[in-house]
């Protein structure tokens, strides 16, 4: 099994889009551990909806819980207890594709954040970013907080219209890779995500 971990400098910059079309290109499994906020559907359905693979390849979350909002927050509004122990990566027979929720620094419970799991893991990490104004502090900040806790960082997934100076200088001053872009698309469909991936990234930098 080959496990690639999808985290984002926020929420809803499109890191569950992108975790889509990862995992169509892959033929992976898709795994969101931890879902908060249910009422509006979850990410593992608009992954199933947007990545056009089989039901079985999208796995049920550990803890699906109610509340919009922190994990570590949304548990204890539902009075659900997180047990850490039932978020160890769960084995399926080929690539893996993990979305966390929010950004890195988002806690899951006590002072366990989603960056010190991902370190428990030890897979390649994916930063997903949007490219408009303020996402240069954004990703540095997150990839430092990456880096202090050793996660193994593949490098950055840029979401939004292109802007060439901030991409460059997030990958500079990160000392990380450009893995590439998705533009907003106007029509969000299977077929016009899998188009906008195999525009915009090389699907041999994720294998």
């Amino acid at each position: 099994m080959t496990a690639i971990v999808v985290t984002g400098t926020d929420t809803d910059i499109g890191k569950t889009v992108f975790a889509a079309a990862l995992t169509a290109a892959l033929g992976a499994h898709y795994w969101k551990p931890v879902q908060a906020g249910t009422d509006d559907g979850t990410d593992r359905q608009r992954v199933a909806r947007l990545a056009g693979i089989a039901s079985d390849r999208i796995l049920p979350e550990a803890y699906a819980l109610a509340t919009p909002c922190s994990p570590h927050r949304a548990a204890a509004i539902d009075g659900v207890t997180i047990d850490l122990d039932r978020l160890t990566l769960p084995v399926v027979d080929g690539p893996l594709v993990v979305e966390g929720a929010g950004g890195v620094l988002v806690p899951i419970a006590g002072a366990t954040t989603f960056a010190d799991l991902f370190a428990r893991w030890q897979r390649p990490v994916v930063l997903v970013a949007r490219t408009a104004l303020g996402t240069i502090n954004h990703s540095l900040l997150s990839i430092e907080a990456l880096r202090a806790r050793g996660v193994p960082l593949l490098g950055v997934a840029f979401v939004g219209d292109a802007v060439p100076d901030s991409e460059e200088t997030i990958v500079r001053l990160g000392n990380t890779r450009r893995l590439g872009r998705l533009p907003q698309l106007p029509e969000l469909t299977p077929d016009s995500l899998a188009r906008a991936f195999t525009e915009g990234f090389a699907v041999e930098d994720f294998r």
